[in-house]
């Protein structure tokens, strides 16, 4: 009965804290709204892009150049096939080759990280550390650091001019092993695996029946970052045929005629941000949770 005082004496106290660092609706509100001006202005540049690509002529040429878009056109995007229409390769080549090379990339980046992240993590054999140590140092070095060693590789393996060139470099890229394995240790149980073991079940119909589903979230977010990266490449020193040339390697031919193709600039950067943006709406809704399991923080 002598505890009955000092128990109530701890729940008050524990009361008036709650309401002292409780925020109140008037903070709540600044709050959310200083949060959605920062989103705002974050997407400015998008939203100037696809402004700039709806202006005519005459309103790219006004100094001070103006925000938004007094007379909306489409001309900008009618335009584009007239001014590739003079290259030696069909504009669906380049179309070809970027989709292409942006499926193959992605969904090889997937499959070999998630092997490699499931032996570094699942796996039972001596020096494995040491291999993930390796994965750990090799996310520190700059691809540009390494620009020449890399070149000689190519050579040697007879990849210039080659689509290998778009795809295996970026195979070898550590962030997906290193995101991947960070995220079965943290949500493939042990004993699921020794009872999938038990009922028979191989190494590999382990890995694409039981882990593959439950680490979704993960490969998802590979799925953003491997389109992503794959869909942007432009290795302008080792590929040097038109035909193996992707899209973003022909937009500075338009880019580079100036002010007065600004408005088509604009439009097939357009086009260009819509398959990232569509590959993101798939999967933003595990990105947070991927990257909260694996301790990254962006």
């Amino acid at each position: 009965m002598k505890k009955l005082p000092v128990l109530k004496r701890l729940s008050n106290r524990k009361g008036s804290y709650s309401k002292r660092f409780r925020r109140s609706k008037a903070g709540n509100f600044f709050y959310f709204v200083f949060l959605i001006l920062l989103g705002l202005f974050s997407v400015l540049p998008l939203i100037y892009a696809v402004l700039t690509s709806f202006k005519p002529l005459e309103e790219l040429l006004v100094f001070p150049p103006r925000f938004f878009v007094m007379r909306p056109t489409v001309m900008n995007y009618t335009a584009l096939p007239d001014l590739l229409s003079d290259l030696t390769i069909p504009f669906s080549r380049y179309v070809f080759n970027s989709i292409f090379v942006s499926v193959a990339t992605t969904a090889f980046y997937i499959i070999i990280s998630a092997m490699a992240a499931f032996v570094l993590a699942k796996g039972k054999w001596k020096g494995k550390n040491v291999y993930f140590w390796v994965v750990q140092f090799a996310l520190m070095f700059n691809g540009t650091t390494l620009g020449i060693p890399c070149y000689l590789i190519y050579a040697k393996l007879h990849m210039i001019d080659t689509y290998w060139m778009y795809i295996l470099p970026q195979l070898a890229t550590t962030m997906g092993v290193f995101l991947m394995k960070q995220y079965i240790e943290g949500s493939v149980p042990d004993a699921l695996l020794e009872a999938a073991k038990i009922d028979g079940a191989g190494y590999w119909r382990i890995f694409w029946h039981i882990v593959m589903p439950v680490v979704k979230p993960a490969w998802l977010t590979l799925m953003l970052f491997g389109f992503r990266d794959a869909w942007s490449n432009v290795p302008t020193t080792t590929i040097l045929s038109e035909k193996l040339k992707t899209l973003p390697m022909i937009t500075s031919q338009i880019v580079a005629g100036g002010t007065a193709r600004a408005g088509n600039a604009a439009a097939i950067t357009v086009i260009m941000m819509i398959p990232p943006i569509l590959v993101y709406l798939i999967s933003q809704s595990n990105v947070v949770e991927a990257m909260t399991s694996a301790g990254i923080k962006e």
